[in-house]
């Protein structure tokens, strides 16, 4: 399985909307602390409605019992969120599987459960959220791409575009991007600059 390199991550269906018809190809829908199941199906089904317009696969995170009854592309868990989700229901129902890895131990419990992509981070500084895990380093992701082989391997934490081409050279698959896209001044055009220069094929 490949992963198109740029995999921006947001919170609404209203920042879906606004990215993907400018060429967005695979993007993560991760809403937190909302509680209302009603409120989080139409996110996810507004979502999933303009992801299969403009032709984007849609990754939701955490909530793997509304991806199955959606019928979403992938779902994406961290650690916590594995221990209590049903692996065999979401295979069953045809989702694909990522997993947060962010140190060795996390790894090796991951790739128990057969994942479809690890996410390894974070890579550099960032401000997206609170982690006790201090920042890995390219030099992380090329060690973590030699442990997976051929699964693809996904980098996020503080990467901006200037560091895209850096990261993808280290063996990341895909670059999993927040900030750097939505507290951009113009988040159209960082989207389309990032859509630029991700499919040049730098990675080679």
């Amino acid at each position: 399985m490949q992963l198109d390199p740029f995999y921006p991550i947001v919170d609404s269906s209203a920042w879906v909307e606004r990215l993907v018809p400018l060429g967005v190809k695979l993007l993560q829908l991760r809403i937190k602390d909302v509680e209302d199941e009603n409120r989080l199906r139409q996110e996810i089904s507004a979502a999933k409605t303009a992801c299969k317009k403009h032709g984007c696969q849609l990754i939701i995170n955490d909530y793997w019992r509304l991806a199955i009854d959606e019928a979403c592309n992938f779902v994406h868990l961290g650690q916590e969120d594995l221990v209590d989700a049903d692996l065999t229901a979401i295979r069953r129902a045809g989702l694909r599987l990522g997993v947060s890895t962010h140190d060795g131990e996390e790894l090796e419990t991951a790739l128990s459960a057969d994942p479809d992509y690890i996410a390894l981070g974070p890579v550099f500084p960032t401000s997206s959220k609170s982690l006790k895990w201090a920042p890995q380093g390219v030099e992380k992701v090329s060690g973590w791409k030699r442990q997976v082989g051929n699964l693809p391997l996904v980098a996020i934490g503080g990467i901006t575009l200037e560091k895209a081409r850096e990261v993808l050279r280290s063996g990341a698959d895909s670059i999993a991007v927040i900030s750097d896209v939505t507290r951009s001044r113009d988040p159209e055009q960082r989207t389309r600059d990032w859509i630029e220069e991700t499919r040049d094929g730098i990675a080679v």
